[in-house]
């Protein structure tokens, strides 16, 4: 719901900047990117930043090259708007006068209270960051001044910041004659993105906010009113996958996996014998499958923050032969941070290069659906054989000596889970897989395929050491076999490990 509040924005004089047209365009070329939810907004946003505290004109792209942020690319492209300006307006026609990108752009929106909504500084428009966009404006710190009242201040989010957006989108849906009194998280965030300057739904490098983020201080000033929780969210889609679970007489525990989000343990039948006190625990034994679940806005959010790659690599080593990656459509996918084909890529990867079984769902009910037909599948593979346990580091072992088909050997419950905490101590092997996993290029199974020859630092530097020459050292990894394809790790990557490694110095 949407309470009625203050006009928006505030009355300030708008200063001159140096390079205004400069300025418009690549506030104009970062808002495209914003609204296809393309990654280039951010090298445009850090170019904003730099050319408004640059305080002498500029003449061409090409000058610009001298500021942090430009690169060849936007420095052309400059150039070539540049061109364009002067053949429809003349080679004499002024570049170099005061004007504010976000008055043309912004003058024709209006307040909850019908008034044009107000021009922001330049300046502080371009250069604010998004802890500022989730709380109120502040002045500099040469012009602050302490309200006698705090509680009568009104609330004033800036032009083109997420709390503005959000505003705007909830006053002009609840104009409409089919409005429904309410939206979901997703409706919001994908009417007030073209409204905002920064994502709703990614985080910039090195911030914890974005324009979402503003929500919570509309809804602490009571502009804003949270009634429930959306269908997106997970702690519903648990609650509901739960539910369905229940519906299909599937018995089951809810407890915290370090790896994975299902698996199937067997436990054993125990009966109280007269004299004890209590009846002896039971022992479980881990089945041969974990499955991993993600909806598609999850699969995103690992690819961007890096928890997918890792998550792959940990299963691969929990000891379970069987990975599954359970993945769930969604609706909103192609306004997600990444595009609708890199998704399709990277599922496509995990099943053909990690080895993983992908199973596709379109809902939670089909997930809930798919996970029944596992359990029922599995109580009758596993139902007449013999179950014995033996610890992870010995797996490898007693799977080979176990020849009978009606004899499986298998993981404790509380050794699998121990063995895969995520900040238990590691090992010197363990520790020089995930550095080399920070290499571009370098996958989990890459890893794993240098670690077969060099299973630590010190083993890799001794063999760089025994080297004659430069070359020799870039191309001593190159014919390690990887994967189940067998190819060689390549000379590219060969090169870029040794240059890590034997390089003196920071790399350049």
């Amino acid at each position: 719901m949407f309470a009625p509040g203050p006009e928006l924005g505030r009355e300030e004089l708008a200063p001159s900047c140096p390079n205004p047209l400069f300025l418009q365009w690549l506030v104009e070329w970062r808002d495209t990117a914003a609204e296809r939810q393309h990654k280039s907004q951010i090298v445009y946003e850090k170019a904003i930043r730099s050319l408004t505290m640059y305080p002498l004109p500029l003449h061409s792209g090409r000058e610009a090259k001298i500021l942090y942020g430009f690169g060849d690319g936007i420095c052309n492209r400059l150039d070539e708007k540049l061109s364009e300006y002067y053949t429809e307006h003349g080679t004499n026609a002024p570049i170099h006068y005061t004007y504010n990108p976000l008055l043309t752009t912004q003058a024709q929106y209006r307040t909850k209270l019908g008034s044009p909504a107000k021009v922001p500084r330049c300046r502080a428009a371009e250069s604010v960051s998004e802890e500022d966009d989730a709380a109120e404006p502040r002045p500099s710190p040469s012009k602050r001044r302490r309200p006698e009242n705090r509680e009568e201040q009104e609330y004033k989010p800036q032009k083109r910041s997420g709390g503005y957006a959000l505003l705007l989108t909830f006053y002009r849906e609840a104009k409409k004659p089919n409005y429904r009194g309410f939206m979901t998280k997703a409706e919001l965030q994908r009417k007030a993105q073209p409204l905002c300057r920064i994502s709703f739904t990614h985080f910039k490098a090195s911030y914890r906010y974005n324009a979402w983020s503003a929500i919570s201080a509309l809804i602490q000033k009571d502009l804003v009113i949270k009634t429930g929780f959306p269908a997106s969210g997970a702690s519903h889609r648990k609650r509901e996958l739960v539910t369905e679970l229940k519906r299909s007489q599937i018995e089951f525990d809810v407890r915290k996996l370090h790896v994975g989000d299902f698996l199937w343990v067997a436990r054993e039948r125990v009966q109280h014998q007269p004299g004890q006190p209590q009846t002896p625990r039971a022992r479980e034994l881990v089945l041969e499958y974990v499955v991993e679940r993600k909806r598609m806005d999850d699969l995103c959010g690992s690819i961007v923050d890096g928890r997918f790659r890792e998550q792959k690599f940990r299963m691969k080593r929990c000891g379970l032969r069987n990975r599954i990656y359970l993945v769930e459509d969604c609706s909103f996918v192609k306004h997600l941070s990444l595009p609708e084909s890199t998704l399709q890529q990277a599922i496509v990867n995990t099943q053909v290069v990690d080895g993983f079984f992908v199973k596709r769902t379109k809902d939670v009910k089909e997930s809930a659906a798919y996970l029944t037909i596992m359990t029922r599948f599995l109580q009758n593979l596993y139902l007449q054989k013999t179950l014995l346990s033996c610890r992870k580091e010995e797996l490898a072992a007693c799977s080979r000596k176990d020849t009978d088909s009606d004899t499986r050997v298998l993981l404790t419950f509380s050794d699998f889970n121990e063995g895969a905490m995520k900040n238990r101590a590691q090992t010197v092997k363990e520790v020089f897989a995930k550095q080399l996993m920070q290499i571009n290029g370098i996958s989990g199974e890459k890893a794993v395929a240098i670690l077969r020859h060099y299973d630590s630092v010190a083993s890799l530097m001794k063999a760089y050491e025994e080297c004659p020459t430069a070359g020799g050292r870039e191309k001593l990894l190159s014919n390690i076999k990887c994967g189940n394809t067998q190819r060689n790790l390549g000379p590219a990557l060969s090169k870029t490990v040794s240059q890590l490694y034997c390089t003196e110095g920071p790399l350049c």
